[in-house]
């Protein structure tokens, strides 16, 4: 995972975004600290053990990982909804090789899920807090792309300098010039 982590505010809860492999993993810990911030490990724990949630993760996991290891998942499957049936998300990642869920111990862990999976979870959190969620997320996003907007152009006009600078070199400066000739021809050029 990146080591920029960035935070947006749902709801009165601060909510950590990371990268892993150029995609966005949301915080599913911090969603579920806004449902029970004494138990957020249950919160994800109830949530991954129903049918209904393995289902909706077997299915992204398929489109999205070609290592997923769809035998095992049909295993989870067919086990879920029985009494007694628990799942955790460390179980589900080394079970199945699965790539939607990170799940980190210590200090800074918790629970990330790609996106797609954690407005799923927020929406089995509340669907208000799914919409806030969403709209914040977009609002980063769009942030992020402005700033990105910025970057290029400004490293587009120091490539550009530096070609401007070569061909200058290459093709306009003989070599009897003395510095400050040189210096000029350069200030010159720079003006046009």
């Amino acid at each position: 995972m990146s080591k920029k982590n960035r935070k947006i505010e749902v709801k009165g809860s601060k909510i950590t975004i990371v990268k892993s492999d150029r995609e966005d993993y949301i915080s599913i810990t911090d969603i579920a600290r806004h449902k029970n911030p004494e138990a957020t490990g249950l919160v994800i724990f109830h949530w991954l053990s129903t049918r209904y949630t393995i289902e909706f993760m077997g299915l992204w996991e398929k489109m999205h990982n070609p290592d997923f290891n769809v035998t095992e998942f049909r295993n989870i499957k067919n086990e879920s909804g029985s009494n007694g049936f628990v799942l955790s998300s460390k179980n589900w990642i080394n079970s199945t090789n699965a790539i939607g869920i990170i799940s980190k111990a210590g200090r800074y862990g918790g629970t990330y899920a790609h996106k797609d999976i954690a407005f799923e979870f927020a929406s089995w959190i509340s669907a208000e807090f799914k919409l806030f969620l969403i709209k914040e997320f977009q609002r980063l996003k769009e942030q992020e792309q402005k700033q990105l907007g910025w970057d290029i152009k400004r490293s587009l006009t120091k490539i550009n300098y530096r070609i401007h600078t070569y061909a200058i070199k290459e093709n306009l400066l003989p070599p009897e010039l003395t510095a400050t000739q040189i210096n000029q021809i350069y200030a010159t050029e720079a003006d046009v």
